[in-house]
């Protein structure tokens, strides 16, 4: 018999629908049963492709005889990160303070009044590697809860106190310049695997904020060390078991130092960070193997991530038939039956030997993970010819389950890179993509009154991180597909102040203020797997700004920088993507304008000019004619011939009509800017 997760929208939720544990959704309900029975909250969260959540649910969620511990001491709530950042952000800060870290599952007990007083992450089923049994974690807490409540009641005082004090405060900074820049480029490097790329040590996350920091850095100094860590990584990461070689984008993460091995889950906002990264690789290097794989992430998730609606979804699990990688694993036996006589050079190629290079832990399931053994070496014939064989044959495999949340924070991070990646390399395809999805958030995911929801098909507000992303992909498709999305851009950024803007304190709340009320209101500031929504929110309020000469989108974003110019210095990659806020502010800003009919072929061509290269603090406008609300398009009439105006926070250097004055222009101010 279903629990009360059965009526959820969450793939995650449905997951445990089925557990024998009594489980909750997170609400009032959940809460007013805890004070009635007068027991503490086990809270566990996590998200549907998650490989050690679904670990503990088979150990633990799954086994009767643990589910009558938690049903007689508990009220059990479940809850999706992806659905409820906010929770989550909560709570997680919470574990990290008890335990010095965090991660997925998070297991939290909570008072009935919603404070934490324990928590973890993962707990075995049995003692287990200095780990204690998660029923006998149960029994020890619900102890405390009866024979203890006054130090339990400190604790969650304690606990409550410490999250609160990790909520963003106001501070003041010495100003902020260009040196910020340099410094945080060269304390990146402190961090950097040079065999290997990346930085820190195994696991590695993808770090894409970091690296496209540094693409921007490239261009402003063409530092050789710079160019390394942007390549080494690029290369590595392209080679690794993390890409998926066959069927293209990327997995979460690599549990090794050299990419081969990754928790096999792919989510949609790796994918989209990784697009950006690698454009932003191919436009700086013009390395046509960077432009491949941007092709490559594209292609998955368009084909593998694509809602007919107009959405695009989550992300795909890691196990599949209840092994991880199971799907994307081969034997030298497989290979030989495809690919014949070329079997020896494919597998050469790919790294496949007689000994596997992955064992699944829990049930002993062994294969080889597909990479490319000799970093950048070109695909042989034999490779290229058999692909579409290998491919084929592993679509009959039981393919990992997906996640079909249409997130509005990570659809529109793709939307941006996608709309980025088109212009970049002249795809009309994929420009409509993006303009359809966009078409599609703003239309499915804005409820009847105005106000944007998380997730499609459920009730949940948008948080500042979704209007922020909205917010940055709303402005690339001005720049790069049409001006007509700046009304929209607007709306959406005077949203993001009315409901998440600190007017006391400064910076963004995570919650709007008209959300549930939580026992802290958080302030999203570092980036983790996803650029904060502080981030975001200064970056996409100084673009417009910039775009629209209203001062009052810039002044928040630069309040922020002056409050985080320290940390944003000593912890770059924590801080990558709100160092693109930093660059506009504190580099004079570059503003393209080209007036033409946007279809006409001389004005596609001078607009090739821009976006075939990265320009750092810069916009850019193509319209057909002069616009007075507008101050970049005042007094520029439409012309006999199209033409460009490139100008350096306002003022104008002469118009030019053919690509090579544009391009000299554009060689001009970047050199003045590494002057």
């Amino acid at each position: 018999m279903s629990n009360r997760l059965a009526a959820e929208t969450s793939p995650y939720l449905h997951q445990h629908r089925d557990n024998p544990v009594d489980w909750y959704p997170w609400g009032d309900e959940a809460f007013a049963q805890a004070r009635t029975e007068d027991k503490p909250i086990f809270l566990s969260v996590g998200y549907s492709s998650c490989h050690w959540c679904h670990v503990m649910a088979h150990e633990s969620f799954e086994d009767p005889a643990t589910a009558e511990i938690m049903n007689r001491l508990f009220v059990n709530v479940k809850v999706d990160r992806e659905e409820r950042p906010d929770v989550d952000a909560v709570y997680m800060q919470a574990v990290q303070a008890l335990t010095g870290q965090g991660g997925w599952p998070m297991s939290v007990w909570l008072t009935p009044d919603g404070r934490p007083f324990y928590g973890g992450t993962y707990f075995p089923d049995q003692d287990r590697h200095g780990m204690p049994a998660f029923a006998k974690v149960c029994e020890v807490v619900a102890q405390a809860w009866d024979d203890q409540r006054d130090d339990v009641e400190g604790q969650a005082a304690k606990l409550t106190e410490a999250i609160d004090e990790r909520v963003l405060r106001p501070s003041t900074s010495d100003g902020l310049d260009a040196a910020t820049l340099a410094a945080a480029a060269h304390n990146a490097g402190a961090g950097f695997d040079r065999q290997w790329g990346g930085f820190g040590r195994a696991p590695k996350f993808p770090q894409a904020m970091t690296i496209d920091f540094l693409c921007r850095e490239l261009v402003r100094t063409d530092a050789p060390e710079i160019r390394e860590m942007i390549t080494t990584s690029l290369d590595a990461m392209a080679a690794g078991g993390i890409h998926d070689q066959l069927g293209g984008g990327f997995a979460r993460y690599s549990t090794d130092e050299t990419w081969l091995v990754p928790h096999f889950e792919k989510m949609l906002y790796d994918n989209a960070l990784l697009t950006r990264a690698y454009t932003h690789g191919y436009l700086v290097t013009g390395d046509v193997r960077y432009r491949s794989v941007v092709e490559d992430i594209v292609g998955y998730v368009l084909t593998d991530l694509a809602d007919p609606a107009g959405g695009f979804y989550a992300a795909e699990d890691a196990d599949s038939e209840g092994v991880e990688g199971k799907f994307y694993l081969w034997s030298p036996q497989e290979i030989g039956e495809i690919c014949g006589a070329d079997a020896d050079e494919v597998m050469r190629y790919y790294g496949v030997t007689a000994t596997p290079n992955f064992v699944d832990p829990h049930t002993n399931f062994a294969g080889s993970i597909l990479h490319v053994a000799v970093r950048n070496e070109p695909e042989p014939p034999a490779v290229a010819r058999h692909r579409p064989a290998l491919l084929a044959r592993r679509a009959r495999r039981v393919r990992p389950s997906r996640d079909d949340k249409v997130l509005l924070g990570w659809n529109s991070l793709f939307v941006a890179a996608l709309a980025e990646a088109a212009a970049a390399l002249d795809r009309d395809d994929w420009m409509l993509a993006a303009r359809t999805n966009a078409t599609f958030l703003l239309a499915e995911l804005r409820g009847s009154d105005g106000r944007f929801r998380r997730s499609w098909r459920a009730p949940y507000l948008a948080y500042a991180e979704d209007y922020g992303a909205l917010l940055e992909a709303l402005l690339t498709l001005t720049e790069l597909d049409d001006i007509a999305w700046l009304a929209d851009a607007r709306a959406v950024a005077d949203d993001l102040l009315h409901l998440f803007f600190d007017r006391d304190g400064g910076g963004f709340y995570t919650t709007g203020h008209d959300a549930e009320p939580l026992v802290v209101r958080p302030k999203d500031i570092f980036d983790n797997a996803t650029p904060s929504a502080n981030a975001l929110a200064a970056n996409g309020l100084l673009r417009l700004s910039a775009l629209t000469g209203d001062e009052r989108y810039a002044a928040p974003a630069v309040a922020l920088l002056e409050m985080l110019v320290g940390p944003m210095t000593s912890h770059p990659t924590g801080f990558a993507y709100l160092l693109g806020a930093l660059e506009r502010q504190v580099l004079t800003p570059i503003e393209t304008v080209i007036v033409g009919e946007p279809s006409d072929p001389r004005t596609r061509a001078l607009r090739s000019e821009v976006v075939g290269r990265l320009v750092p603090a810069s916009v850019t406008l193509v319209a057909s004619g002069a616009d007075e609300t507008i101050p970049l398009l005042t007094d520029r009439p439409a012309r006999e011939v199209p033409t460009a105006y490139v100008c350096e926070h306002y003022a104008c250097r002469e118009p030019v009509t053919t690509p090579v004055g544009l391009r000299a222009q554009l060689d001009a101010v970047l050199r003045d800017r590494k002057g």
